[in-house]
């Protein structure tokens, strides 16, 4: 007997943006909790948030990345290493402009230290 679905269309009465637990995740997949763990080692993409005791809490864009390494490899036919790829060269790194170019854009000196000054604040914040 299955868990009933809630209003809004969810299983287990969770939202589409709820956290869930890898055990939550394995059951909703169909996939063993052990290769959720083992595909976290594989693709750098998928990184749950980790709390005390090392519980894994999988966010909805990390459900949704799980379904399609799962529709990957299962269904249609990739290697773990043929997913990497497809998923690196999904994911380049963004285009940012080094210090340099900024100068040379700016119209005045105060408008390239402020564009230096963002980009710096928004490295520490991805950091």
């Amino acid at each position: 007997m299955g868990v009933p679905d809630t209003p809004d269309g969810e299983a287990g009465g969770k939202t589409g943006t709820a956290f869930r637990t890898i055990g939550e995740l394995s059951r909703e997949t169909g996939l063993p909790q052990h290769i959720l763990r083992y595909w976290e080692t594989r693709f750098p993409q998928l990184r749950p948030l980790q709390r005390a005791g090392n519980r894994r809490y999988y966010r909805a864009e990390d459900a949704a990345l799980v379904r399609r390494i799962d529709t990957l490899l299962n269904r249609e036919g990739y290697t773990v290493r043929g997913v990497q790829q497809l998923l690196a060269a999904e994911k380049g790194p963004p285009a940012i402009p080094g210090p340099g170019e900024i100068v040379a854009q700016a119209e005045s000196p105060m408008v390239a230290l402020r564009a230096i000054r963002d980009l710096l604040a928004a490295a520490l914040a991805a950091d």
